[in-house]
């Protein structure tokens, strides 16, 4: 399957947007009457038959809508951005791929880097998606303080995590989450959160977890995480 991308669509006719009518007809080299497959990001994969082949908006007609139903669990990951660009837009590729559902870029004392092109890491996430076949495209949050996460009354029936490395404690990420829950974790900056951000965040609720004995990145961390909780409800 070759999955394209439209939002806003209103069966029975999708006029797709100039950079995927491209795709679809210089690359793929699509005419009319072949079948293809467009989803809004939302859960609805539309099967559809080309009608006019045209580079700048191609019409194309819907045959069948599918309502891809959610996951029972949801993983919203909570990270302060590398000071490399090409580092975190790897990551949110990779997690992407693996699958996760909503991401918040932070802010902390110890932060080399407060902010990302929201547009390139959206760009991104949707490639991603049609690559790897994904029908709900994640959110992707603008930057927070980490206090305004560790102060928000929106997670209440969140399992709230905080992932930094302590050789006092080894209470491992898939030992302490509960399948099939919603999780908030947070990745630390490299060098890690300040130590009273953790106590601050200790005294919120969050859970501190390991995600092994190694030292990890921090894009290699927010990758493991994602994997563990998807592991974990497989």
């Amino acid at each position: 399957m070759q999955l394209f991308f439209q939002e806003n669509i209103t069966p029975p006719i999708i006029h797709l947007e100039p950079e995927e009518s491209k795709h679809l007809t210089r690359v793929l080299r699509k005419k009319q009457g072949d079948t293809v497959f467009v989803t809004n990001g939302k859960g609805e994969l539309f099967e559809c038959t080309i009608q006019e082949a045209d580079q700048r908006k191609t019409t194309l007609s819907v045959l069948n809508t599918t309502l891809v139903p959610e996951e029972d669990f949801h993983i919203h990951l909570v990270i302060a951005p590398t000071k490399s660009p090409d580092r975190m837009e790897w990551m949110i590729e990779k997690i992407t791929e693996i699958g996760f559902h909503e991401i918040t870029l932070i802010e902390s004392m110890n932060s080399e880097r407060s902010f990302l092109k929201t547009d390139r890491l959206n760009k991104k996430i949707i490639a991603a998606c049609k690559q790897s076949l994904k029908f709900r495209i994640p959110t992707l949050h603008s930057s927070k303080k980490l206090n305004e996460v560790l102060d928000s009354t929106s997670f209440p029936d969140y399992q709230k995590f905080i992932a930094f490395v302590d050789d006092d404690h080894d209470f491992h990420l898939m030992d302490q989450a509960i399948p099939k829950g919603k999780y908030l974790i947070l990745i630390g900056p490299e060098g890690d959160f300040d130590p009273k951000e953790i106590e601050k965040a200790i005294s919120k609720n969050f859970i501190p977890v390991s995600l092994g004995k190694s030292r990890l990145r921090t894009e290699t961390a927010g990758l493991a995480a994602v994997q563990m909780l998807q592991v974990l409800n497989r």
